[in-house]
């Protein structure tokens, strides 16, 4: 007996905004424990919720690149139930008009392009830390109110590899679009996973369980292939499957259970009191879109327009702060191929060894660019242009003022030049004979005997020329 697995995804996003979702506290992380908090946070009577601007524009930044219709008004309720996370005893979130609703988000896998159907994106606040102790538990406050956006996807996932390139695109977007910096390890991207299985062929969805607390992409995929294994294991020998609430172990490679669900929560929604409905103008919304940074998707085209491979490209995509510096790089014209050959393998190399990230490089994009267009414009060699490289690591000096210092201009002088090759040639009279019959290695050894006169200070390319014509003549 087969079993298929239905899958759906809650993704919650934690937003780079100055101030929180409903009050003027500061969004920070790793501050002290409750030193970024204000009177609203902590629900003193009187104090009421002031809607972030940010926030608003970023949800509706996210929902237009999950292709959703846009509601124009903002509307909020009020979802109540009390937790120790939530002084107020209830969240303001969006139930019944989410910002944004019937989008999608297209995913690469093994059998081509699949479209995943994402039903809302809606808007809320965060709660505060716990942080549970043998005895007692403190709390933190200092993410409580912090703006949240939730992507509701469709269960139309099959499996842990479709989910995870589902997450890994959705963090794309959000960090692209300078949304949320979407580490996971810190908090700002959290997944809730709700699967079931059902026999192939039927319609009816089996008993959904929920897995949550999963901290990284990869624990997503691994998670959630253990849990249909599990469930598939348990229908086959005939049990039922309860619904609960599970998390993933790390160490032990599979789901825990944590508690067990009888009945669905009723949190007893209704239109939150202290937030009038907000218009959201047609000129707000477009603004809000056509302000918006640029997808990896559509850097994607562009690069593969200046003449980038697919793989080369997605190296750089890999990372937003790699693709910010090579659009800097860009700036300045220099020869796009070379310039990402030199930010794949080079820079990459430096960045693995010091262990540091591409903002703390200390070669600026414009000094690479620079480096670039001397290679580009036969000013140094290959070899003179590594030699400067790691000069600029020393102190990103100018790679002009650095090629000066090390003597490293390329004579370009056709005269000064000739007279090189004619000393090589008057001495090597069996490499022209070799030539002449056909050897090309002969002419390779010429051109490396000039090198080696000028101290490899001579233009390649017009030397390779000029040598080629003296040939000729002898």
């Amino acid at each position: 007996m087969n079993f298929e697995a239905i899958i759906g995804l809650e993704i919650h996003v934690e937003m780079k905004t100055k101030s929180k979702m409903f009050s003027s506290a500061p969004v920070v992380f790793g501050a002290l424990p409750n030193s970024a908090v204000d009177l609203t946070d902590m629900a003193f009577p009187g104090t009421l919720p002031i809607v972030n601007k940010q926030a608003v524009i970023n949800a509706i930044r996210v929902a237009h690149a999950l292709h959703m219709e846009i509601d124009d008004e903002l509307w909020f309720d009020r979802k109540n139930y009390f937790y120790s996370d939530l002084p107020k005893g209830y969240q303001i979130t969006q139930q019944r008009r989410p910002l944004g609703k019937n989008g999608y988000l297209e995913i690469e896998t093994p059998n081509g392009k699949k479209k995943i159907a994402i039903e809302r994106i809606h808007l809320e606040e965060d709660t505060c830390k716990q942080l549970h102790f043998s005895d007692y538990t403190l709390l933190d406050f200092n993410r409580a109110g912090v703006p949240l956006i939730e992507i509701v996807s469709h269960p139309e996932l099959k499996n842990g590899l479709e989910a995870m390139r589902y997450v890994e695109n959705i963090r794309s977007i959000v960090q692209y679009l300078d949304v949320s910096n979407g580490k996971m390890e810190e908090g700002s991207l959290r997944c809730d996973v709700n699967i079931s299985l059902r026999k192939e062929g039927e319609n009816k969805l089996g008993t959904k369980v929920e897995i949550k607390n999963l901290n990284s992409i990869a624990n997503i995929e691994k998670a959630i292939d253990f849990e249909v294994k599990r469930q598939s294991e348990l229908l086959k020998q005939g049990v039922k499957i309860i619904q609960e609430t599970r998390r993933y172990d790390d160490d032990l490679k599979e789901t825990i259970s944590m508690r067990v669900k009888s009945d669905a929560v009723d949190y007893k929604y209704f239109v939150e009191p202290n937030i009038v409905p907000i218009k959201l103008t047609e000129e707000f919304i477009k603004t809000a879109i056509e302000t918006s940074s640029e997808l990896a998707s559509v850097k994607l085209t562009r690069y593969l327009n200046l003449g980038l491979n697919e793989y080369d490209a997605n190296i750089i995509l890999s990372s937003k702060e790699t693709a910010n510096y090579f659009d800097e790089a860009l700036k300045t014209k220099a020869n796009p191929k070379l310039l990402a050959n030199w930010l794949i393998v080079d820079i990459q190399a430096v960045l693995n060894k010091e262990e540091i990230s591409i903002e703390n490089f200390k070669i600026t994009p414009e000094n690479l660019s620079q480096l670039v267009k001397m290679i580009e414009s036969n000013q140094i060699s290959n070899k003179q242009a590594r030699d400067v490289f790691i000069k600029m690591l020393e102190n990103n000096e100018s790679p002009n003022v650095i090629a000066d210092k090390l003597g490293f201009v390329l004579i370009s002088d056709e005269i000064q030049i000739l007279k090189y090759v004619s000393e090589v040639l008057d001495v090597n009279e069996q490499s022209i004979i070799d030539f002449k019959n056909g050897k090309d290695r002969a002419f390779g050894y010429l051109v490396g005997q000039v090198m080696k006169a000028s101290h490899g200070k001579v233009n390649p390319s017009l030397t390779a020329k000029i040598l080629t014509e003296e040939l000729k003549r002898r």
